[in-house]
């Protein structure tokens, strides 16, 4: 599917209150988008089990696009919500904090219908340049690559960007491997593997 032509991603897409017809349809969207893939689900089903019509999808939503990116900007809040939440809880203490993250991500990783992370998912499913769904994902992305360095820094890694990007690939890892061997894979020790990457690029 092209991108949306419509989209800017330019422009600033904050999350804004919706009436709640368009809260509905976007917490339909979110499920199915989560569980079966983006692009597995076609607007009529969003609408049937939403109980709304089309007209007033297309109202609160230009196009499917939008609605797949509106769905992945209110997953990037409560991402963050969850990271941040990690590093209040030990305020100073980068390596705490990541680790803190971590644990929580291989216990949610054990569950069954855990999909991995929708920022992930949906990376995959559009590779095209500038969609919409895309651009949201790799927002995100990038956003998380700069705080990871940044926590190396604040670790006094010898070098911080090499250990901050270590870590975003065990992230990304146990994400991906969690939706291949399910509970009991390997995600549910992402932690303990993060914190050896981080005490062996400590030493020295």
């Amino acid at each position: 599917m092209p991108a949306d032509k419509n989209f800017d991603p330019s422009v600033s897409q904050e999350i804004v209150a919706l009436p709640p017809a368009a809260e509905k349809i976007l917490d339909v969207a979110r499920d199915l988008f989560y569980r079966e893939g983006i692009r597995a689900i076609g607007v009529d089903e969003i609408v049937k089990k939403a109980g709304v019509t089309k007209p007033s999808l297309y109202r609160s939503f230009s196009s499917k696009d939008e609605l797949a990116a509106s769905y992945l900007r209110k997953y990037d809040l409560e991402f963050w919500e969850r990271f941040d939440e990690a590093v209040a809880a030990h305020p100073g203490d980068p390596r705490a904090q990541i680790i803190a993250f971590l644990t929580r991500v291989g216990k949610r990783s054990q569950k069954l219908g855990y999909r991995g992370c929708g920022m992930t998912n949906a990376a995959v499913e559009y590779p095209e340049p500038g969609h919409p769904a895309r651009v949201v994902s790799e927002e995100n992305k990038r956003e998380l690559r700069r705080r990871l360095r940044e926590m190396a820094k604040g670790m006094g890694a010898a070098d911080p960007d090499m250990l901050g990007d270590g870590l975003l690939l065990l992230i990304e890892g146990a994400y991906i491997s969690s939706q291949i061997f399910g509970p009991g894979g390997p995600s549910q020790s992402v932690a303990k593997h993060a914190d050896l990457l981080i005490g062996a690029s400590l030493k020295g």
